[in-house]
């Protein structure tokens, strides 16, 4: 597989779509850049609590104490609201992996920091890991999400390479498919956004540690 950065492969698959979406703005640049700011910050709220779909530009602006049209002064639908969610959280996710991965160790040591690096996401960027969860299937055949899988498959690359490298070494188990793997610890920490809840008892780094303690020891006495 050829590795794509999501900065590379958004930036082509936005060519003709989220470019045309981000409209001009009155005032100076800083307030409107402020202004983007607390629309995105009430638009990933809403998508994190109603889901993507169930949520429209009116709610929105509701949220916001705005007309409807005054929010299209800043983008031109809830698409290029959520691309700048998801683009920031992939940004993120797949720099953090690559420096990770460059920084070398034992592959157990470099899968539990892939593995924090995951849960750590689940309160900065909620509202990414919930649109993913529930609308993937809906956004991934839009031309303007061509980048999503792209991302995806980069950060898979990642993860498969040090499975790979943990069962050639004898540290994980040789029978073990890394690709099937890697998609059910993906899953797993994905799906917790569902009920995790930031504050409460266990913060994302209580969970972390569970979880790798489960994936590692299994729950059986040894």
């Amino acid at each position: 597989m050829t590795t794509t950065s999501a900065n590379s492969g958004r930036s082509t698959a936005r060519a003709g779509g989220t470019g045309a979406g981000r409209r001009r703005t009155k005032g100076s640049p800083a307030l409107a850049s402020e202004r983007r700011e607390h629309l995105v910050r009430l638009a990933a709220e809403l998508f994190a609590k109603k889901g993507f779909q169930a949520t429209t530009v009116r709610n929105i602006a509701e949220e916001a104490g705005i007309l409807s049209g005054s929010l299209y002064h800043h983008f031109d639908s809830k698409e290029s609201i959520v691309d700048e969610i998801l683009s920031g959280y992939f940004d993120e996710l797949t720099a953090s992996s690559r420096a990770v991965v460059e920084r070398g160790g034992e592959p157990r040591e470099v899968l539990s920091a892939l593995v924090r690096i995951c849960f750590d996401a689940l309160e900065p960027h909620r509202a990414a890991v919930t649109v993913l969860q529930n609308d993937w299937n809906y956004l991934r055949d839009m031309p303007r999400f061509g980048y999503l899988g792209k991302a995806e498959n980069e950060v898979e690359q990642l993860w498969l390479a040090e499975i790979e490298r943990g069962r050639q070494a004898g540290i994980f188990r040789a029978d073990i498919n890394a690709r099937l793997t890697y998609r059910m610890i993906r899953d797993t920490i994905g799906v917790t956004v569902r009920w995790f809840q930031p504050g409460g008892s266990f913060d994302a780094g209580d969970l972390a540690d569970h979880y790798l303690k489960v994936l590692f020891d299994g729950i059986c006495v040894h």
